[in-house]
């Protein structure tokens, strides 16, 4: 079940106690980011070569299929999320994508969930 198909169980109830949406979650996102670990090891060796440290790129086959997704809120708080693909016949982009933002946007879930929780006690 996905969070909207929760959110609209939450409506249809008629519940209306605070409480953290997907639209609010969706609302603080202010910009998001895509990349694998290869990436990452290439940019980490273009910018050694740019700055006069050590290259050594030879990055493992492995680091292709460890996608990262860097959410940066409207705060300038940054939240990570990662999939790692164990075949590599089965690695497809988008799906990668797909999944290491579904796991950024869960821990933004806790932190919302949290903050909502003070802000609640100190009524």
């Amino acid at each position: 079940m996905s969070d909207k198909d929760i959110e609209s169980e939450i409506q249809a109830k008629g519940l209306t106690a605070p409480r953290v949406t997907p639209d609010h979650i969706e609302s603080i996102i202010a910009q998001e980011a895509y990349f694998t670990a290869e990436d990452g090891a290439f940019g980490v060796a273009i910018k050694a070569k740019h700055t006069g440290g050590e290259v050594n790129y030879q990055p493992h086959e492995s680091l292709s299929l460890l996608t990262f997704c860097v959410l940066v809120l409207r705060n300038g708080f940054t939240v990570t999320g990662e999939s790692a693909c164990a075949s590599p016949e089965n690695f497809a982009p988008e799906i990668g994508r797909k999944i290491a933002r579904e796991n950024a946007v869960n821990k933004i879930w806790m932190l919302e969930g949290y903050l909502l929780k003070q802000r609640l006690s100190e009524k």
